[in-house]
């Protein structure tokens, strides 16, 4: 068994997983029917537990390891794919009696036009053992006719009260506990942009990173560590690893950047000593970020993370 909390605790069931109530409401209600639709389109957050949810409806289906095929559209995008369906959904279900055929089409929004097209063929005349489960968290991407052709399931962040339930009910099974103000931290560690939510997935994997740590201290620092990383990285994606970023670019990161920049500026110094000894295109830009992040940032603080940037971005390092 995996040592990973959030493959190790993965839900299993509709009733283990942790603040979908309306999506499993809706495919409870479905499954009693037996009306389950055979396009289902789940869509929402990444890490918000997309796929689980359809692995789980998989098992209510009674669907066979053997006749179920997980795509990610994001490495298969082509009209091939479709393709690839098309010639073997015909077949009947190799689970034996009962059984189904189902395809998940992890990052459908990432299927190229023709694509999206071709599928849509499929969705309007799938046969009867057939179920197709596309998920994305850009559903706006999907053509228009795809999203009215399938019954969409909407998977939501967790609020806090979500966030506090998964944490508690893990660490029971673990055979620990963790305090509120933990909890409350690993919640606005996990937080997804542009929501008030977090993802579950970020939640497991902090708690994973603390779970063992002797007390409550060295746990709120490690967390604050673990989110001073992610912006670092996010700040070294669009400022170091992309050297066609503008200003605006890097300036809309900066504006989101809440760790200290001292601790900011180290994480960006090892990432840009690590792309200078690299060699290759990136060299002259990780030579730029070297010189403008080489004084600290214990006085100047934010106002020196910004100003090392701008000269970055602007050439003006020396």
């Amino acid at each position: 068994m995996s040592n990973e909390l959030y493959k190790k605790h993965r839900p299993s069931t509709f009733k283990q997983l942790v603040g979908q109530a309306e999506a499993v409401s809706v495919l409870t209600r479905l499954g009693k029917a037996d009306n389950v639709p055979h396009s289902l389109l789940f869509t929402g957050p990444s890490g918000c537990g997309k796929t689980t949810i359809a692995r789980i409806l998989k098992k209510k289906l009674k669907c066979h390891d053997s006749d179920f095929k997980e795509i990610n559209a994001a490495e298969t995008r082509g009209i091939d794919m479709v393709r690839d369906i098309k010639d073997t959904m015909g077949y009947a279900p190799m689970g034996g009696e009962g059984s189904c055929r189902i395809y998940l089409v992890d990052e459908a929004h990432k299927m190229s036009n023709d694509a999206q097209n071709a599928i849509l063929k499929i969705l309007e005349d799938t046969p009867k053992h057939v179920y197709f489960f596309l998920c994305t968290t850009d559903p706006q991407k999907l053509i228009k006719t795809i999203k009215t052709r399938c019954t969409e399931i909407q998977v939501k962040a967790l609020n806090r009260a979500g966030t506090k339930e998964l944490v508690e009910s893990t660490c029971e099974k673990e055979g620990t506990e963790v305090s509120e103000d933990v909890i409350e931290a690993i919640h606005e560690a996990s937080l997804i942009e542009g929501t008030n939510g977090a993802s579950s997935r970020k939640v497991m994997v902090i708690l994973q990173s603390i779970i063992a740590l002797s007390d409550e201290t060295k746990q709120l620092q490690a967390i604050a560590q673990n989110d001073t990383k992610a912006e670092a990285f996010e700040l070294c994606k669009v400022m170091l690893y992309n050297p066609r970023s503008t200003w605006p670019d890097v300036a809309k990161v900066l504006n989101k950047i809440e760790a200290e920049p001292e601790s900011i500026r180290y994480m960006v110094l090892g990432a840009a000593s690590s792309a200078l000894l690299k060699g290759g295109k990136l060299s002259s830009r990780a030579y730029s970020c070297i010189v403008a992040f080489r004084e600290n940032f214990y006085d100047s603080k934010k106002a020196g993370l910004v100003a090392a940037c701008y000269e970055v971005v602007n050439g003006l390092a020396e």
